[in-house]
């Protein structure tokens, strides 16, 4: 919380020291929302999972904080690399990782 003109009440405007904080940083334009986002896109793509962003985030419900967690194509990509490498030994006939081999049948045609 950041302090008010009333002891123990928050501040209820915080564009003036906002804009303060942005300029030294030279991040002039990013919003306190902006990185909601990034936090929430950040922790999904660590495979925290949305209930636990959520709750870091102060969301009541999951819809809210599915919109914030935007994944980007480096998350995506590794998940598919991941199912890639324990599917394709499957596919040739060889059972890897719990993955039971698939046998191929050749259609007549």
């Amino acid at each position: 919380m950041i302090p008010g003109e009333k002891d123990g009440a928050p501040r209820a405007d915080l564009k003036k020291p906002w804009s303060a904080v942005t300029k030294a940083a030279g991040i002039e334009g990013t919003r306190i929302h902006d990185l909601r986002h990034s936090f929430a896109s950040v922790g999904a793509g660590a495979s925290f999972g949305l209930l636990i962003i959520g709750k870091l985030l102060g969301h009541s419900q999951a819809a809210t904080t599915h919109r914030y967690a935007h994944l980007d194509a480096d998350p995506m990509h590794k998940a598919v690399n991941t199912i890639r490498v324990t599917l394709s030994p499957a596919m040739n006939g060889e059972a890897k990782n719990n993955v039971l081999a698939i046998k191929r049948t050749r259609n007549a045609t």
